[in-house]
């Protein structure tokens, strides 16, 4: 999307993640997702009065494994603050989150755009709570009753704030998959933003071209999915140019997404920092981070999803797109490697390998699990071997790759070897040049209009005299071997 008319479009994120710890934030509740409503609370989640929160550690060290691979200072101390606002899903009517003194601050985040890689600021990093979850009784403007489930309050949340510096919808699109990529990574954060543990606010303003100014910013929430973080950007760009040009004033507000009808609508006048009454929190003493922790932390971090991906391209000629997708999370990306160095460890890398692994696991494997996370992956009864062995088969010239896909449901349904099942149902490719001459001749015989066809410059015919052999073999001759043996007798009539 191009700024409209006069404008520069002026995008900042704030990315909440849900961290992956089996714990709350404050308390000892565990944090499954999908628990009976109110089946995972205590009196310190449910806001009761007397109680007091404990840091969870495990959090803390999830944000500062966040913040190295961001490239962000940890900050030596950090405080816990009570931010307050009244909704009916958070007990204590504030919220324990980080304001003046947050866990980590100026760090990027490099994004790939067109025209190239784009770094993108980030202003800070900080630990909160969650809140709970309502469930209302039809939508929001007519239900009759809502129900609050406290499941959710005091999951931890980690929030990221991006610097204003994306200059389009598309690029926040591309901000938020990198983020998503980063998290699902360093195993912070599972990045199901349909359950909700990765959530997006966008805040946008337009402003004169070439102005340094900054204009009125509105921000935008109930943003679930990539696609609906640009396409609520994109209606927002265009409101807010609209009214510009009409002479109107924008109003900072925050505005709700409504995916179903595509538009924007207002959802109340938004908030300033003191709005809110910011005051470090009395029960918990600011953290002091120790350096050592955090260079321990720093040992600890994973080969990243941008440098993965550069690797692989260089290493093994992956194109781009197929990088991409693996990096979708890193329980994806290492049974990639370990399916490639179990065919031939020695030439994991020769000739079409590498893209015939990422074509097979992108359009079958991923297409019958369930997800492509840690334990998707993990419970897949196809191992990166079994994988291997089946496309090995293929390459040899044992099975032929229609067959092979037939095999692959097997395996996943039995969870046994490629060659097992090819042996025990006699699925061995046929490749007797005797014998697929004999069947060659009679589907000749018995098609001389395709024969005719095929003399008069119609080459289609050849690719049904091709596919009427496979049928007759069922579907077990060598395809490469029936086109030579074919190509051989047509030039012979």
């Amino acid at each position: 999307m191009t700024a409209p008319g006069p404008y520069d479009v002026v995008i900042g994120l704030e990315v909440h993640a849900q961290l992956l710890t089996r714990s709350k934030m404050f308390c000892g509740c565990p944090t499954t997702f999908g628990a009976r409503p109110n089946s995972q609370t205590c009196p310190v989640c449910q806001g009761m009065p007397g109680v007091l929160p404990v840091v969870n550690r495990r959090a803390v060290e999830f944000g500062i494994r966040t913040a190295l691979a961001l490239g962000c200072r940890v900050n030596e101390a950090c405080r816990f603050a009570r931010k307050h606002y009244y909704y009916p899903d958070m007990p204590k009517n504030y919220q324990i989150s980080q304001y003046e003194e947050p866990l980590a601050e100026d760090g990027v985040l490099e994004i790939d755009i067109d025209g190239g890689p784009r770094a993108i600021g980030i202003q800070r990093l900080h630990l909160e709570e969650d809140v709970g979850k309502l469930l209302h009784e039809g939508t929001l403007e007519t239900a009759q009753a809502s129900l609050v489930d406290f499941n959710r309050s005091g999951v931890p949340l980690m929030e990221t704030v991006s610097r204003p510096e994306l200059r389009s919808p598309e690029e926040a699109a591309a901000y938020l998959r990198a983020f998503r990529a980063v998290v699902v990574f360093l195993g912070v954060c599972d990045g199901n933003m349909e359950e909700g543990s990765l959530r997006c606010d966008a805040n946008v303003s337009l402003r004169p071209r070439g102005s340094a100014r900054l204009g009125t910013k509105v921000e935008i929430k109930n943003l679930n999915s990539f696609r609906n973080v640009q396409r609520a950007l994109e209606f927002e760009v265009r409101r807010q140019a609209q009214a510009l040009d009409a002479g109107e004033r924008i109003v900072q507000e925050t505005r709700l997404w409504e995916a179903d009808r595509a538009y924007t609508r207002s959802m109340r006048s938004k908030e300033y920092a003191h709005d809110y009454r910011y005051f470090p929190e009395p029960d918990l003493v600011p953290l002091q981070i120790d350096r050592r922790w955090v260079e321990e932390i720093r040992t600890g971090l994973p080969e990243l999803p941008r440098a993965w991906r550069r690797r692989v391209v260089a290493q093994y000629g992956l194109p781009p797109y197929d990088a991409e997708v693996l990096t979708q999370s890193r329980a994806l990306a290492d049974y990639y490697e370990a399916a490639l160095r179990e065919w031939e460890p020695a030439a994991a890398a020769a000739g079409d390998r590498p893209k015939m692994v990422s074509n097979w696991i992108m359009s079958e494997l991923l297409r019958v699990l369930p997800g492509d996370d840690e334990r998707a992956i993990q419970r897949s009864p196809i191992p990166p071997r079994h994988l291997a062995g089946l496309l090995r088969l293929i390459e040899d010239g044992t099975i032929s790759g229609k067959i092979a896909k037939d095999v692959f449901q097997k395996m996943f349904a039995s969870g046994e070897a490629a060659p097992t099942i090819v042996g025990r149902e006699g699925l061995t490719q046929v490749a007797d040049e005797a014998a697929l001459s004999q069947i060659i001749a009679s589907v000749m015989a018995a098609n001389p209009k395709a024969i005719e066809d095929f003399k008069r410059g119609r080459t289609a015919a050849a690719k049904a005299l091709v596919g009427q052999v496979m049928k007759a073999t069922g579907g077990k001759a060598n395809p490469a071997l029936v086109n030579r043996l074919l190509e051989d007798k047509l030039s012979q009539t």
